[in-house]
């Protein structure tokens, strides 16, 4: 009969087992920061494997990295006000679209539908127009510059039509009864 710490012939030996790490003794250990995470490096939100082709004379390497952590920030997501600025101040452009849009929202609410939908496709048209021209917009930049002043800029305009041929006494437009019957059909 074989000892019960010999393994049996034709097995594998077991590991020996080392004790695992206790939490407190892992979270404590300083883990090293990547490249791509420390600030005013000017790294522009590289990702992890860019740092580790750098050549020699200190030039980043063009090459797409194989894996991803992050992705960019869109143009002109930046801060709108400067830094020391408080919270709502650097997030003015967003939080004035959200506002002319809740007031239009309590306009309808209140009875008023036609002027809470000219409210709110006026604010989202000027979240259009921002968009294109201030150079920093925090918030209220989702998608790249164009897509967004699209975007923007066709709700708006849609939701102003909307409201100008609200019923009753609404502008008129010819072909839009028949548009109509098309899409509710």
């Amino acid at each position: 009969m074989p000892a019960e710490h010999e393994p049996e012939p034709g097995t594998a030996p077991e590991p020996a087992r080392t004790p695992a790490p206790s939490r407190a003794a892992a979270s404590a250990a300083p883990r090293p920061v990547p490249s791509w995470a420390r600030k005013g490096d000017g790294d522009g939100g590289q990702t992890p494997g860019s740092a580790d082709t750098d050549e020699a004379d200190g030039a980043k390497s063009r090459r797409f990295p194989s894996v991803t952590r992050d992705t960019a920030r869109p143009e002109g997501g930046g801060r709108a006000a400067p830094g020391d600025a408080p919270a709502p101040a650097r997030q003015w452009p967003m939080l004035a679209v959200l506002a002319a849009t809740a007031a239009g929202l309590l306009l309808t609410a209140v009875g008023h539908p036609r002027g809470g939908c000219l409210l709110i496709g006026i604010a989202m048209i000027a979240g259009s127009v921002m968009r294109r021209v201030l150079p920093s917009v925090g918030m209220l930049a989702v998608r790249s510059r164009f897509t967004d002043m699209v975007t923007y800029g066709l709700l708006g305009v849609a939701i102003t039509l909307l409201a100008l041929v609200m019923e009753p006494n609404g502008l008129d437009i010819p072909f839009m009864e028949t548009v109509v019957r098309f899409t509710v059909r």
